[in-house]
């Protein structure tokens, strides 16, 4: 894989030319800073089991329903933002960044029946103090938000408000919180299964959002995959890239009661992630069974052991961390490629091992780090 790695050389300072020939260098990558995050929600957090693998292995996190609208007001006035905040604490304590997933819903189905009773005008009054709300309370906490979610499959808010809505709530939502990255997010678009959600649809829709002035700055493809996995994702996600807007699974899960070939489904979509220069990151729907929204798609079983899927997950991870080891030159230096992210460094000469902890930000270009022994 070359796409994620850069040129790395290491400067070592302290070391005199002769004695610098003999000096072995051992680099191990502790951390690769690819986005691979997971859904979570407020029930899972008091289970030890399911924080410990969360914080072990995932450096994202989107919350399931704590921050919809429908949870943080159920009832008109009545705000809810306790489980969000806990959960939110429990991300920033362990460095994970997060998704706010998501402002709106355009789905019908999913909106309160308070709301539904609202005239345009109070309607319009509720979408803003939502936006205020929402966006005030967390300012520069989410670095992400779905900001309304299933436009393709849905059009509550634009059939009350009209068209020019959809592009309000981006333009809103970010002079609210201009730190915020503001996704589209839908279904179906990578896997040919819904006419409406074809990636020529997504791209029209994403265009027009743009001519009213939306700041679309990213795309979300939900990735609920049933097996097989087939090529035509790959060919979505060319479609999607020539928008040159990061794009990112934003709900992945792969449904399969067998679990060997749901690990095999998982392996293709990861790698395809990974490989796919369009892709920025990836966010799992779950991963510890009875905590999934689909069935036949947990990587951990209720027990806390791994089925195959889980296993698979962890050998990618560990396949995605760049090591190295050999001899610094006459120079002082050691260069290898790697993956951003978080190394160790051991560098053992005649009279001392010294161990040094560097970062490599994501880049292409070639990087040097000067690391003082």
């Amino acid at each position: 894989m070359q796409i994620r790695k850069r040129d790395i050389t290491l400067k070592f300072s302290g070391l005199d030319s002769i004695g610098s020939l003999g000096t072995l260098v051992r680099v191990r990558q502790i951390q690769n800073d690819f986005p691979i995050g997971t859904c979570i929600s407020r029930s899972n957090i008091d289970n030890e089991d399911f924080v410990d693998f969360f914080v072990k292995h995932f450096n994202w996190a989107v919350f399931g329903n704590e921050l919809k609208w429908y949870w943080t007001e159920s009832q008109q006035g009545k705000l809810n933002y306790k489980d969000a905040d806990e959960m939110l604490d429990l991300c920033q304590k362990n460095k994970i960044d997060t998704r706010g997933h998501c402002i709106f819903w355009e789905v019908d189905s999913t909106v309160q029946q308070w709301i539904k009773s609202l005239n345009k005008t109070d309607l319009m009054k509720a979408v803003q103090n939502r936006l205020n709300d929402l966006l005030t309370r967390y300012k520069g906490k989410f670095r992400h938000y779905d900001v309304n979610n299933e436009m393709l499959h849905g059009s509550f808010y634009q059939d009350r408000l009209g068209k020019d809505i959809r592009a309000n709530m981006f333009k809103t939502a970010h002079q609210l919180d201009p730190s915020a990255t503001l996704f589209v997010n839908d279904y179906h678009v990578e896997d040919g299964c819904d006419t409406r959600s074809s990636p020529e649809k997504y791209i029209q829709h994403i265009l027009d959002l743009q001519q009213q002035g939306a700041p679309v700055g990213g795309i979300g493809i939900q990735g609920h995959i049933d097996s097989p996995v087939g090529p035509i994702v790959c060919s979505a996600l060319d479609k999607l890239g020539t928008l040159g807007i990061p794009i990112w699974f934003t709900e992945l899960d792969v449904s399969s009661a067998n679990e060997y070939v749901r690990a095999d489904d998982l392996e293709v979509m990861l790698r395809e992630a990974m490989a796919h220069p369009a892709i920025d990151g990836v966010m799992l729907w779950g991963f510890w069974e009875l905590f999934m929204s689909r069935e036949n798609a947990h990587l951990v079983d209720a027990e806390g052991e791994l089925n195959e899927a889980g296993k698979r997950f962890l050998a990618l991870k560990q396949e995605w961390l760049s090591h190295s080891h050999g001899y610094a030159d006459a120079q002082g230096q050691f260069s290898f490629r790697g993956f951003s992210g978080t190394y160790n460094v051991e560098v053992v000469t005649l009279a001392k091992i010294v161990s040094k902890t560097f970062v490599v930000d994501k880049g292409d270009s070639s990087l040097a780090v000067s690391i003082d022994l």
